[in-house]
């Protein structure tokens, strides 16, 4: 498979619902540093969040990963220097987005990463973070998060962007108080 159609395989990848995989908090740390030695200085923290990130709860396959940097303008700069490095992104996807940059690598034709590039301690930052650790505090609403997250993966399988939209009331009513 040619790198082209790896890409175009994971842009098109459905959304399908893994058992969690302990081995998931290692590839988020081997990516971390990674990161870190490749833009000393340039990411400030670097943090695992989303499903992934949350022991014992199924979720897509991709580590979400949430990079801090001084400014927009920043994050704007290490665009260009994180495609050379493995990632690729959208330039238009990334115009609809005020407070963050995305990125994405990928494998054999399938998404691997998902790294987004934020002001540290803004908004975003802090939503994102308490988001996380509050699944990872508490289990029942760990739960109703992945029984949401499972009936929109079997109604929006073939439509990430649908899947993701189904989620943001949720999401938004966990982090309404940060």
């Amino acid at each position: 498979m040619t790198d082209d159609e790896s890409l175009q395989q994971a842009i098109d990848e459905a959304v399908s619902l893994r058992p969690y995989d302990r081995n998931w908090p290692v590839l988020f740390e081997a990516e971390r540093q990674r990161l870190l030695a490749l833009f000393p200085g340039w990411l400030l923290d670097i943090q695992h969040f989303g499903s992934t990130a949350v022991e014992g709860m199924a979720a897509k396959p991709i580590i979400d990963m949430l990079a801090g940097v001084a400014s927009m303008a920043v994050a704007d700069s290490l665009v260009d220097p994180l495609t050379r490095s493995g990632y690729t992104t959208s330039a238009e996807f990334n115009a609809t987005l005020p407070d963050r940059r995305w990125l994405m690598r990928h494998a054999q034709g399938r998404r691997t990463h998902h790294l987004h590039l934020v002001v540290l301690g803004e908004a975003v930052w802090r939503q994102r973070l308490h988001f996380r650790d509050a699944l990872r505090a508490d289990p029942k609403l760990a739960d109703r998060y992945l029984a949401l997250k499972s009936r929109l993966a079997l109604q929006h399988a073939q439509d990430r962007e649908l899947y993701t939209q189904a989620k943001t009331a949720f999401v938004a009513a966990v982090s309404s108080d940060v």
